[in-house]
């Protein structure tokens, strides 16, 4: 059938009229000719073009194929269904070929490429009916800057612009660019939107260029113009020099109903309650305590306006998770007697002395209202999820309480209880139902609950959580339960890129309960026999995270993440100077052996945005935990292991490794190791409508570090000289579908190098289903 459909997908042509051409490739050739630094590529190009080729399948014009299967003549949901799978044949337009030359001239003229030309050429012998367009693009010799001269019209503006001169974006012998101006008034206008500056836009600024000096050669002419202020009776513009504005006081109303008037709602909110510097307007009692706000409201009075301040101000509000919207408005202040500010040149916007020149700069003022519409305080929500790999199906229910502004404090109360049954597929066990029992509760307060007086203008999001949870695990051949307590403090930078995590409690606390002796006297491996000891974890761990991607939305992103922990060193500490050893040569915690260790592990990934829909998206893996003194072993839950929908696709969980060492005979997967080191590429494309495809190579394996031969077998260890060798490959495909508010995932892996196998039988070249692997995963792998 699909062998039907893709030699029919071949024939869309044979319906087309005399002298009509399918429009198969459209190519853009850049100038090979530019400086590399300097040329317009093909890909910034595309998007002048004002005809496009049909979307392809596997390289078939499928599309198109499937809108010709219906029927013109009639409408209804089985030909309906036929046009909305394909896609209507885009045939060949010698107008938009013409009128898409002159894009792409237009476009290069206002890159600064006057003496630019395109040219164009259709081929329609190539392929009987269709046509290939290609568009050769020379860019010539640019227009470059010869002088740039400020008209200031606004004189009191002078200083402060040509303060920040050496950011500008125009540079003498520099393209004359006309993007380049644009983002040049955008630049001045946001430098003095954040110097007070309130009523200052883009259309302040305007250029006269005159090229008639010949050589190519453009002399720029920027003009700072004045404010509109009003029109006189005759209609006339009333010019005045641009202000700087002084917020006088700031009003918040953070029981705002935005389907109320306001004028309403302050005549009903009687109650006003002044705190440092804001008037909070409410119907009674606050429901947020003033401190909070204040602690959250970056702005104060008697201070110029600041356009980043601002953002930060609704960024600071809304992450909160208390309020639904935010709104900030200013209100300008009747002008009375004209009052001055003495303005430092270095773009401070405060009072200060400078050496260089001072002038009286005329100041306006303003009334800040900040309108906050609180949330819902309590809610529920239960989520449902589902899994399936190779050797397991799994599914959970989780029913959760969410309680906003516990103790008027902004705070985020949180309980969860958790169920999940897994059922595993392996056909060498008796033993398949595995259950889960969780709850956990959890406190956050957005501010830094210390002993001691910290300041947080300079961070965002500043915030303090204390989480507690019980697990109770029913596996095949174990029984323990999880207890865990942590307290977390957590903010970001004013830039949002980096954040950062610190949780300086970090208790664990796992109880084997029971053990099945078969299974136990199975692990060959006595490090991971001591693995599944019960253990008590106490520590501190800490993480960052560099994240750009909401700088470059769509674009290139890169994202890196480093985790940190260590436990047991000040028990260890205490236990030597107050505890006797055990006989076995270890100490205890409340008569539980605690670990000591430290571990680590760095994750970098990037994604290249190739087009609208299509990039190229990788990562490196990277982590090592090293026991010690009180721990023979790392904890179960602390080794690292591969596998699954987020790691070696190719594997389900904990299938593969350590090293060369043969897999174990077990009936639960237990190959893991102190170390991994990972490398995932993927590329992703579109397929139809929410549909997105993949392909990806995956490659890695997890080790033991160097120790008693006795514990480990010597294949798991890892070595400089050989790890490269014991490494796992895995490639496969994958399906996504994006419904806006989450991405479900389908990945097939298949394996193509298993370090386990025998020697000699590691490169896998006959396909069965036993080497692969199907994961559902939801977002993506990374």
């Amino acid at each position: 059938m699909a062998l039907g459909i893709l030699c029919s997908a071949c024939g869309v042509t044979r319906k087309l009229p005399q002298n009509e051409y399918l429009l198969q490739r459209v190519k853009i050739e850049s100038d090979k000719q530019a400086p590399k630094e300097e040329r317009i590529t093909a890909t910034t190009l595309e998007e002048y073009v004002r005809q496009t080729p049909n979307k392809r399948f596997l390289g078939t014009n499928f599309y198109v194929w499937s809108y010709n299967l219906a029927n013109p003549a009639k409408d209804n949901w089985w030909n309906n269904l036929k046009r909305k799978i394909g896609e209507e044949p885009v045939l060949l337009n010698d107008a938009l070929t013409e009128k898409s030359a002159q894009n792409l001239k237009t476009y290069m003229d206002s890159r600064g490429y006057y003496s630019s030309t395109v040219e164009y050429s259709v081929d329609t012998t190539r392929r009987r009916k269709r046509a290939y367009v290609t568009y050769r693009t020379t860019q010539n010799e640019p227009y470059r800057i010869k002088s740039i001269a400020y008209d200031f019209r606004d004189t009191q503006l002078a200083p402060v612009i040509e303060a920040d001169s050496a950011a500008s974006l125009l540079k003498v012998g520099g393209i004359f660019d006309i993007t380049a101006l644009d983002k040049e008034r955008q630049r001045i206008a946001s430098y003095l939107n954040n110097r007070g500056y309130y009523n200052f836009s883009i259309n302040n600024i305007e250029y006269r260029v005159d090229t008639l000096g010949g050589n190519r050669e453009a002399s720029i002419r920027v003009i700072v113009k004045r404010n509109i202020t009003g029109y006189d009776e005759r209609g006339r513009a009333i010019m005045d020099n641009n202000r700087v504005f002084r917020i006088t006081e700031i009003e918040v109303m953070p029981e705002y109903d935005p389907s109320a008037e306001r004028e309403s709602m302050r005549r009903k909110m009687v109650d006003t309650t002044y705190y440092q510097g804001l008037n909070i307007i409410t119907e009674g009692r606050p429901n947020v305590r003033p401190a909070v706000l204040r602690s959250t409201i970056p702005l104060t009075p008697n201070t110029l306006y600041n356009a980043s301040q601002l953002e930060r101000t609704y960024s600071e509000i809304m992450s909160l998770g208390y309020f639904k919207s935010a709104r900030i408005t200013f209100e300008e202040l009747p002008r009375g007697v004209t009052d001055s500010l003495t303005v430092n040149y270095a773009g401070e916007g405060r009072t200060a002395y400078s050496p260089r020149r001072f002038d009286e700069i005329k100041e306006g003022y303003m009334r800040c209202q900040i309108l906050c519409s609180p949330t819902l305080k309590q809610g529920f929500n239960v989520e449902l999820e589902g899994s399936t790999t190779s050797s397991f199906y799994g599914a959970s229910a989780t029913v959760g309480y969410q309680n906003r502004n516990l103790f008027r404090g902004a705070e985020t109360f949180n309980a969860s209880v958790t169920f999940g049954y897994e059922y595993m597929k392996a056909p060498n066990t008796s033993k398949r139902n595995a259950n889960e029992l969780g709850a956990a509760v959890g406190l956050e307060f957005p501010r830094f609950i210390l002993p001691f007086r910290v300041s947080t203008r300079k961070i965002n999001m500043p915030r303090t959580r204390v989480d507690v949870s019980f697990n109770y695990q029913d596996r095949p051949y174990y029984r323990r339960d999880l207890s865990r307590a942590t307290w977390t403090y957590s903010w970001r930078s004013l830039n949002g890129r980096y954040s950062y995590q610190v949780r300086p409690i970090d208790i664990n606390w796992i109880n084997v309960g029971y053990m099945d002796n078969d299974f136990f006297n199975s692990l060959k491996n006595e490090y991971l026999r001591q693995s599944y000891r019960s253990q008590a974890i106490v520590g501190l761990s800490g993480s960052y995270t560099y994240n750009n991607q909401n700088k470059n939305i769509g674009g290139n992103a890169t994202l890196l993440r480093i985790n940190f922990e260590s436990a047991g060193n000040l028990l260890n500490l205490v236990g030597a100077a107050l505890a006797n050893k055990t006989s076995e040569g270890y100490y205890n915690l409340l008569g539980v052996r605690y670990s000591q260790y430290v571990r680590g592990d760095v994750s970098l990934s990037r994604k290249i945005v190739l087009g609208e829909k299509s990039a190229v998206a990788g990562r490196i893996f990277a982590g090592c935990g090293v026991p010690y003194n009180n721990s023979s072993a790392l904890p179960f839950d602390r080794l690292f292991y591969v596998g699954g929908s987020n790691s070696m696709r190719g594997w389900s969980p904990r299938t593969l490794g350590p090293g060369n060492t043969p897999a174990e005979d077990t009936p639960y997967p237990v190959q893991m190791g102190d170390m991994r080191l990972e490398g995932n590429v993927e590329f992703r494309f579109p397929v139809w409508g929410m549909f997105h495809g993949a392909t990806f190579v995956d490659v890695g394996n997890v080790w033991y570090l160097g120790r008693d031969k006795s514990q480990v077998p010597a294949d798991g260890v890892f070595h400089f000289d050989k790890f490269y060798k014991q490494l796992g490959f895995n490639s496969g495909l994958g399906l996504r579908i994006d419904i806006t508010f989450v991405i479900l995932r389908l990945d097939w892996g298949i394996q193509l190098h298993n370090p386990n196998r025998p020697e000699g039988q590691r490169w896998i070249h006959d396909f069965r289903w036993k080497n692969t692997a199907l994961n559902f995963g939801v977002g993506y792998p990374f």
